[in-house]
């Protein structure tokens, strides 16, 4: 038994894990290609870090971000004398709103009336309780509404300024990146807040965002639960440090969709790597203790999950405690089996608590991490969406495996770096909440994917000790009886076929007595 493989928070701190920075990896100069999408200027960028947007102007199309300043975002509105419609853009009454808010001490009422001029269709369906109630319920000595809201205000007024240059959808099938300023994602963060994106209210079956997250924030100021105020807390501490001139960030960040076509995924039957370096441990937490690692964002199909709704858990408090991740929303088409979605440099802001309905906000975060030559902060996370099993046993046959399988590759895997330039990847108990997952057969998935992606992988079981000692237990006897990946996906094969016959069929039970009757 290798017990150094698992640990108490002590000794947590004396392991070797290798970080972002420990790789140091060199990118290349920025510069813009076919796959890579960038809205700065990569030649004021090169000399002087400068972060000037890049020069350009929206697309209204089928592939691009519809922008609330485009000129064909067109508002309609009646004439009080004939009663009859004029068309005018729609920037200028989002402008005209926006500005009233700047410049006097806004109510929950004026951020209402503010919304609802430009979105006057759900006058009878959207609701502000929840923004009212955050009002009431935050201790003055705290509260930093009235202050911030101008601020939000002005930073969305700056959009047309500062975010010129068409933003790509990163859509399915294709993979792409877009480097942006942190900067130019708040502002566009704000609109976000202030709801401004045409054709984004709707997520109905034909609506022509149907594949992709919210991001308009009025699902979230309807709800007055006390989650959603601890959501609240976290979202304006953001927009506080953004706005103010000491604390604005001054970096950028890529988020990068990449999909593996099916062609060029593993035949896990015959993979031959042996399980490489594992460390599981029951204390500690990706964010925290997985500080600079590869951080396993634990993830919806529809990136950041319920993070603009009622969901708190895994995904969405990455999301809130890194806001940065929000506007993956605004242009991440709904994820495939086979693609991933990788962000580099967004930044901690907040502090918390808890879990779910225990989730608390408890301050703001200082940020130390150093950045990489793109001005990138050496933080790595991957959003990968494990299978919803509303029938647990499901999970136990070979295709829902293969399919975790060539998920969870997909997102540790990084071909253009060899693995010594490869971050340590922080892991958990990936999709085995609400999604129903047995966090046995999920640990062994990710084991077997990270070895494939040549990569060392730590495992946080989230204070759960006997998750931790079965974890070990499978990981030392497999090694001990070199298995390679190939034969523990066979072992899980034959699993299902007894499983299929015997449903209490316990797999630590069954992966000991496999792996004491295979041959040396």
């Amino acid at each position: 038994m290798r017990s150094e493989t698992g640990a108490t928070r002590e000794e947590l701190k004396s392991w070797s894990l290798r970080t972002a920075v420990d790789c140091d990896v060199k990118m290349g100069p920025l510069r813009y290609d076919s796959s890579h999408t960038i809205l700065i200027k990569v030649n004021d960028f090169k000399p002087d870090r400068k972060l000037d947007p890049a020069d350009g102007r929206p697309k209204w199309d089928a592939s691009h971000v519809k922008m609330p300043y485009s000129k064909e975002n067109i508002f309609m509105s009646k004439s009080t004398f004939w009663k009859d419609t004029e068309k005018q853009p729609r920037w200028d009454v989002i402008s005209k709103h926006l500005k009233k808010l700047h410049k006097g001490s806004p109510t929950v009422a004026d951020i209402e009336k503010a919304i609802m001029a430009y979105n006057p269709q759900y006058q009878d369906s959207w609701s502000f309780a929840g923004l009212q109630r955050y009002v009431q319920k935050i201790p003055s000595q705290e509260s930093i509404f009235s202050q911030v809201i101008p601020k939000i205000a002005q930073l969305a007024l700056r959009l047309p300024e500062w975010v010129r240059r068409a933003i790509p959808l990163l859509q399915q099938g294709r993979s792409h990146a877009i480097t942006l300023s942190q900067m130019q994602i708040a502002t566009l963060l704000a609109n976000a807040f202030f709801c401004t994106f045409p054709h984004r209210n709707t997520t109905s079956r034909n609506a022509e965002y149907a594949e992709y997250p919210t991001i308009n924030f009025s699902s979230l100021f309807g709800n007055p639960s006390n989650m959603v105020m601890e959501k609240l807390r976290a979202i304006l501490q953001y927009f506080n440090t953004v706005t103010c001139e000491t604390s604005q960030p001054s970096g950028l960040v890529t988020f990068q969709r990449c999909c593996i076509p099916d062609a060029q995924l593993p035949d896990w039957r015959g993979k031959d790597e042996l399980l490489g370096n594992i460390r599981v441990t029951f204390e500690g937490t990706i964010e925290k203790e997985g500080r600079g690692l590869l951080q396993v964002d634990f993830a919806c199909n529809l990136v950041g999950g319920g993070v603009l709704g009622s969901g708190l858990v895994q995904e969405e408090i990455l999301f809130l405690m890194n806001p940065e991740l929000i506007v993956a929303r605004l242009f991440t088409e709904k994820l495939n089996d086979n693609e991933c979605l990788r962000i580099k440099g967004a930044q901690q802001y907040s502090e918390y608590s808890g879990y779910s309905k225990s989730f608390e906000w408890s301050g703001s975060h200082h940020e130390d991490l150093p950045r990489d030559n793109w001005e990138r902060l050496q933080r790595q996370i991957v959003a990968i969406d494990a299978l919803n099993f509303k029938h647990p046993n499901e999970q136990y046959q070979k295709n829902k495996i293969k399919r975790e399988l060539n998920k969870a590759y997909v997102g540790f895997r990084e071909e253009d770096h060899s693995p010594n330039e490869l971050p340590t990847i922080a892991t958990g108990n990936w999709g085995c909440g609400a999604f129903h997952g047995d966090p046995i057969l999920k640990g062994l998935i990710q084991m077997m994917a990270a070895a494939v992606a040549k990569r060392d992988l730590i495992f946080f079981t989230f204070g759960n000790k006997l998750l931790k000692n079965d974890l070990l237990k499978i990981y030392t006897l497999l090694k001990e009886r070199k298995l390679t990946v190939g034969d523990i996906y066979v072992m899980l094969e034959f699993y299902c076929i007894e499983r299929a016959r015997k449903q209490d069929l316990d797999l630590c039970s069954y992966v000991r007595t496999y792996t004491m009757n295979s041959p040396l």
